[in-house]
């Protein structure tokens, strides 16, 4: 069985639960009408949209360093 930090895709319920917010707003970060915070990149795969555990990672550390400041 896959652990959480061996699963190389993350669907938008898994990205909501990792940043305790709810699903519409993973669709916003997704679709970038979140003010101020840069698009959450994501690729569809049929009707499911998924996210790279990578580029999730990567996303979350640039929003970190650009924290305050309007992108």
């Amino acid at each position: 069985m896959a652990t959480e930090d061996t699963i190389r895709v993350l669907t938008v319920p898994e990205a909501a639960r990792l940043l305790r917010c709810s699903k519409a707003h993973v669709h916003h970060l997704i679709a970038g009408t979140v003010p101020g915070v840069t698009p959450l990149p994501s690729l569809w795969l049929g009707r499911r949209r998924l996210i790279l555990r990578t580029s999730f990672e990567q996303w979350l550390q640039s929003s970190e360093r650009n924290q305050g400041k309007l992108v």
